[in-house]
């Protein structure tokens, strides 16, 4: 049967962080503390949890208002934390509203992909563990056009695998898991949405996986969405 929908992850599938964005952001980082940015994982979601624990009204944020307010306060955090006193509420606000996270780059198979797949005539969608800003993300890097659904772990309240999430993405385009196809660069997540029912690939950029349901590139996926 041919699906109706295609929905996709964005951050590994889609778009990656812009290089230039966060050497800037490390650059003014460094300028300030005479110390480098901890850019892992573990350190983002380290200044996270503060956030959440300091009982601040926009936490978990519903809205973009919100969202740039937690982020403020995350870079409030990290400025601390990398011993800078001077400036501190002055330079966290230039850090989130001019240097905050949102600007992504699109993968060289991404436009060509979903140009094809639209010329096809099929509902697109993009189901994503992130915050509010999601569609203004992909409007900034030139996709949002391709989408007629944009499903946000943050307004949803449960992110990838739970299958609320899923639910709420086949809500917004009118269609069942069995008529759906999902892509997303984490197994974890692929595996979650097969549980629902999708038919979902694994998209291994790295080329190291191989199989069944394993993509390497997104434009494997137009010969099988024909």
């Amino acid at each position: 049967m041919r699906p109706k929908a295609i929905f996709f992850d964005r951050d590994g599938t889609l778009t990656h962080n812009d290089p230039a964005g966060e050497r800037l952001r490390a650059e003014k980082l460094r300028l300030w503390s005479g110390r480098e940015l901890d850019t892992s994982d573990a350190y983002f979601m380290k200044m996270f949890r503060k956030v959440l624990q300091g009982g601040f009204p926009f936490a978990p944020y519903h809205d973009e208002a919100q969202e740039a307010a937690f982020f403020r306060q995350w870079y409030w955090f990290v400025l601390e934390d990398m011993g800078v006193a001077e400036k501190r509420e002055e330079r966290a606000d230039e850090l989130a509203q001019s240097l905050w996270y949102q600007m992504k780059i699109p993968y060289p198979d991404t436009v060509s992909t979903l140009e094809c797949l639209r010329n096809r005539g099929y509902a697109m969608g993009v189901i994503s563990d992130g915050p509010p800003s999601l569609e203004r993300t992909l409007r900034l890097c030139g996709l949002h056009g391709y989408f007629t659904s944009f499903t946000a772990s943050s307004l949803v309240g449960a992110g990838k695998p739970d299958p609320r999430i899923f639910n709420a993405a086949l809500a917004a385009q009118g269609v069942t898991a069995q008529e759906s196809l999902f892509v997303d660069d984490t197994l974890c997540e692929v595996e979650g949405a097969r549980a629902q029912g999708f038919c979902a690939f694994w998209l291994d950029r790295s080329g190291t996986q191989s199989g069944p349901g394993v993509l390497h590139s997104l434009e494997e996926l137009t010969a099988i969405a024909q």
